[in-house]
């Protein structure tokens, strides 16, 4: 796969399942994924885009692999259900993905998705601050950015300690090109309600990084099946939360595979 991008396994392949394809965040890991893994794994045949600490794909880039790949399992088992979740970063592509394909997919889940990061008012010059970092000035930056990403209340040590280290690995010059884009996506609104698989939009009450609770209702009108889960008291980084449990979510959403 060109530009280092890569889908891997989180589970030993089994095609009797539904297949989940999860998009990460700025990090480009599986961290959110492990901590829901053991819920998650019952029900579906799960795998991630991992995303190399120095990548500098574009959009069109990112949407083309996602899609290829997509395709490429529905060739391989055409009948099974193909589900896509995306978390902040990946929650932008996500969008983006479905807007260009929209009959791939058997459903479609968003996590505080950082299309909400274009309304910031900084977002015009941050990329431009992170591209001049050092690479311990970068290091030093993640550490207090940290703190608005989790709730180091609800966020265990060892997940706090993972996910600081997957910010600091990712090249200062390949974060500002991640904020650039995010900064500038193009998502094609006006495809998104050709997307008529259920929709589940899930935003953190407490995310200090974006407005997620606005974003998901402000998303709520271009998709046909959407549903809003509010998670009144997580952070930003709630797939990392003890207390959050996606396959029991998505229980409750109407449309899922009944795990």
């Amino acid at each position: 796969m060109p530009n280092g991008l890569r889908f891997l396994s989180l589970t030993p392949p089994n095609p009797a399942l539904p297949l989940f394809i999860f998009l990460p965040g700025m990090d480009g890991t599986a961290l959110s994924m492990q901590q829901q893994l053991a819920g998650l794994k019952p029900g579906y045949d799960l795998c991630y885009l991992s995303v190399p600490s120095d990548d500098l794909t574009s959009w069109r880039g990112y949407i083309d692999q996602v899609v290829a790949h997509v395709k490429f399992e529905r060739h391989r088992h055409d009948s099974r259900p193909i589900y896509l979740c995306g978390e902040s970063f990946g929650g932008c592509l996500a969008l983006q993905v479905v807007a260009a394909v929209p009959a791939l997919f058997a459903g479609l889940i968003v996590v505080n998705a950082a299309s909400a990061f274009k309304h910031l008012f900084w977002q015009t010059w941050i990329a431009v601050v992170v591209r001049q970092m050092s690479v311990p000035v970068y290091q030093l930056a993640a550490n207090i950015v940290l703190p608005l990403l989790l709730d180091p209340e609800r966020v265990a040590v060892k997940n706090r300690d993972d996910l600081l280290n997957a910010i600091q690995i990712v090249t200062p010059e390949s974060a500002a090109w991640r904020l650039s884009l995010l900064a500038n996506a193009r998502i094609e609104w006006r495809s998104l309600p050709s997307f008529t698989a259920p929709t589940l939009l899930i935003a953190s009450g407490r995310d200090q990084l974006l407005p997620s609770v606005a974003e998901a209702q402000r998303l709520v009108p271009y998709f046909a099946q959407a549903q809003v889960v509010t998670l009144t008291d997580s952070s930003h980084a709630c797939l990392l939360e003890k207390e959050v449990n996606l396959a029991a979510i998505l229980r409750q959403a109407e449309g899922f595979y009944n795990i």
